[in-house]
């Protein structure tokens, strides 16, 4: 039943993410939908994780295998982060991006990704039947 709460849970966190994301794209006074392009990293940010937890033994140590994983994937949420900024410090007048999408954008960031590594957690717990993964 634990397990249950901590899904619902995470998958309350994603709507509340998602919802941020929404809001900066989709407000009037923002109303620019470059900014949902974050939704790509959403995607490939777990994917180097669970390719690594599928082909790599765990020795306990240090592997290489997850090691690279863990570098791909830092460097997916940076280039999140980065992107809105990018966008909101564009040469052009007007910039691509206004600040505030930018903040909307980054707090979406923070609560998608912490709700993707709240999932990763979960599921390396062995009371958890959701360690498949």
């Amino acid at each position: 039943m634990a397990g249950l709460k901590a899904l619902v849970t995470l998958a309350f966190a994603t709507t509340i993410g998602l919802t941020f994301l929404f809001l900066a794209c989709a407000l009037p006074q923002y109303n620019n939908w470059w900014p949902f392009f974050v939704v790509v990293f959403y995607v490939l940010a777990p994917i180097p994780s669970i390719i690594a937890r599928r082909i790599s033994e765990d020795t306990g140590g240090s592997n290489p295998c997850k090691e690279l994983a863990y570098f791909v994937t830092a460097a997916i949420v940076v280039s999140a982060f980065g992107l809105p900024i990018v966008l909101a410090r564009s040469p052009r007048l007007p910039p691509v991006i206004s600040w505030g999408a930018c903040g909307l954008v980054l707090a979406g960031n923070v609560v998608t990704f912490l709700t993707i590594w709240g999932f990763f957690m979960i599921a390396d717990s062995d009371d958890v039947e959701y360690s498949m993964w």
